[in-house]
């Protein structure tokens, strides 16, 4: 019987290169599959739908929300964005890891619905570093540096409630280190219950 995938969400401040983690760890293994949202905005140049999102309109997106067919959902700037249950199920039972890259409250409706999923915080190096970072983007303007550390300060408060705290140092090493949680994951006795029943099994037969 094949091993039924793991269901992760990533979580971090922004800057921390939670995205290229994701990424890279797309590249390097074959086992993992990033959930692709539900959006109700609207498609951008070179977005295709299935791909960066799964674009809904409004009522459609509401029907969603009330036949539950949605892990998680918010709305932010007069958008819905949620993540679809079946795409979820579907990679879980194909037995592929599935990441979610949510920020702390969705990742906490997700792990009260499912208890079984590892919440992975990415942290930087130091908070001085945080904001190096994200003045070296040169995408921002100093209010929304500003606004982004005021923001981490609140995520901050949160952190104690994940499963594993990742430093993202060194890119690569960090990709390693997450790669290598998840495979520690998957032996985790709970995950393996059919596993400890067969052998109890066998054990028992050859006893007789």
């Amino acid at each position: 019987m094949k091993e039924r995938g793991i269901l992760i969400v990533v979580s971090g401040f922004s800057g921390t290169g939670k995205g290229t983690i994701m990424k890279e760890l797309l590249n390097r293994y074959d086992n993992y599959a990033l959930s692709v949202s539900a959006t109700t905005r609207n498609p951008r140049e070179g977005e295709a739908d299935g791909r960066e999102y799964f674009f809904k309109t409004v009522p459609e997106f509401e029907k969603m929300i009330a036949k539950e067919e949605l892990i998680e959902y918010a709305r932010y700037v007069n958008n819905y964005y949620g993540t679809p249950r079946a795409y979820v199920e579907e990679k879980l039972s194909e037995g592929r890891d599935v990441i979610l890259e949510i920020e702390i409250q969705g990742a906490l409706k997700v792990k009260e619905k499912f208890p079984e999923t590892v919440l992975l915080f990415v942290m930087p190096p130091s908070a001085k570093v945080l904001k190096e970072r994200l003045i070296g983007r040169g995408t921002e303007t100093e209010d929304v540096i500003l606004s982004r550390m005021k923001r981490a300060g609140e995520e901050a408060e949160g952190m104690d409630r994940y499963d594993y705290l990742v430093i993202n140092d060194d890119l690569s090493a960090c990709v390693e280190e997450v790669h290598q949680i998840i495979r520690s994951e998957h032996k985790k006795s709970f995950r393996n219950r059919e596993l400890i029943e067969k052998i109890r099994e066998e054990l028992i037969e050859l006893n007789r």
